[in-house]
């Protein structure tokens, strides 16, 4: 199986430092900002393309901008490159968002993949008119995709639920293909929605040890209802041509915050009421000491952004392995990101695909034809060894 890849689209502005913002916090750089405009995502996305990658997430909230009006204009510039939507199904009713769906697949040749966010910060949920509790959330957002589907499997759809009622709902065009949900989440309540209804699961990346731990819970709760689930992981990436160059703009990226705005970020952080951001931040503490938490996995942009805060940083080759030793363990598909993103999509697409490619990983979707036949897992292209010890929002 071809392990896929997918990119990020910034819509809260880029930078050469890293941009702040996510789970509550608002968004900013630690330095000069290039604004989330058409042309430069446009561009970032055909980057993605031209590149192999499979598709491009784009995040929901209020530091950022609206991922399904963002994605439906860049789509139009884009011939292949899917979209991994993130959105909120408490904003939205079901029968809508499933419409929506309908009609992005419809106008845009089957491109969208859907990433749905229960929302962890009651603050942020409140300020969108959402005044339910966490748990309650997840209850509904159960309820919504029992609607959705329905929906796309054809049905007529009534539901009266403890969040949710519709009758007689049922959509005009069906998707076609039916998108794939994405879903992450670390506490209980996440853990039975993604069983009953994920087609991928997301991580954020931590230490190999604890993501196996997580592929065996979910896995185990699907199975008990008669299903599978595929397993992706969200994480930044700095790789260079040299494991000494990498770690120096890991470096250069730390030199370049404020103290102040990780003291802010990080208070802002700890009122999360999200079980995923809660394991990120005990990856650092609060600290710059100590980032590299495992061989290769840096914890470093969780100080100053929440979500997804660590990075797999290491020469391509040595990031190749990290990637391998992840997938080893079931992990099938990557959504990464780095800053800049036009430039470290680069540096990555021409670094390490390559190399996963020498070893029957990975194949461009456009040139299928280009792989070997012949497996080196456990080796990389150039002759190193696997010798190392190692993707969206989990509430």
């Amino acid at each position: 199986m071809s392990l896929t890849f997918h990119w990020f689209l910034p819509t809260h502005g880029d930078s050469r430092q890293i941009v702040s913002g996510g789970h509550g916090t608002p968004a900013g750089a630690t330095g000069g900002d290039r604004p989330a405009t058409l042309g430069y995502l446009t561009q970032i996305a055909r980057a993605a393309e031209q590149l192999g990658f499979a598709g491009a997430l784009t995040p929901t909230g209020a530091w950022c901008e609206d991922a399904w009006l963002t994605t439906a204009m860049v789509a139009a510039q884009t011939e292949r490159l899917r979209f991994l939507v993130a959105f909120r199904p408490g904003f939205v009713s079901p029968t809508l968002a499933a419409q929506m769906a309908a009609t992005f697949q419809w106008h845009t040749s089957g491109r969208l993949l859907l990433n749905v966010v229960t929302g962890g910060e009651s603050k942020e949920q409140r300020a969108y008119g959402d005044f339910l509790d966490k748990d309650a959330r997840y209850a509904r957002t159960e309820e919504f995709l029992r609607v959705v589907r329905g929906l796309w499997a054809g049905r007529t759809v009534d539901l009266d639920g403890t969040h949710l009622r519709v009758a007689g709902a049922r959509l005009k065009r069906l998707p076609s293909p039916v998108p794939e949900i994405y879903f992450g989440g670390s506490s209980a309540a996440a853990g039975e929605v993604a069983a009953r209804h994920s087609d991928v699961y997301l991580t954020w990346g931590e230490p190999p040890a604890a993501v196996a731990g997580k592929i065996a819970w979910i896995r185990g709760l699907a199975a008990a209802r008669g299903r599978t689930v595929r397993f992706g992981i969200r994480l930044h990436v700095i790789t260079r041509d040299t494991s000494e160059q990498a770690w120096a703009q890991a470096q250069h990226l730390l030199d370049g915050f404020d103290p102040a705005t990780v003291r802010a970020v990080q208070q802002g952080l700890a009122r999360s009421e999200s079980e995923g951001q809660r394991r990120m931040l005990a990856l650092h503490g609060g600290s710059t000491a100590d980032l590299e938490i495992s061989p290769g996995l840096w914890a470093g942009v969780g100080l100053v952004r929440g979500g997804a805060g660590t990075a797999l940083v290491g020469s391509h080759a040595e990031v190749a392995d990290l990637i391998t030793e992840y997938y080893r363990l079931g992990i099938d598909e990557f959504i990464l990101s780095g800053y800049p993103h036009l430039e470290e999509a680069y540096w990555f697409g021409e670094g390490v695909l390559p190399l996963l490619t020498h070893r029957t990983l990975w194949t461009h979707p456009d040139r299928p034809s280009a792989a070997p036949a012949r497996s080196t897992i456990g080796g990389t292209a150039d002759g190193a060894g696997d010798d190392t010890a190692d993707g969206a929002g989990a509430a």
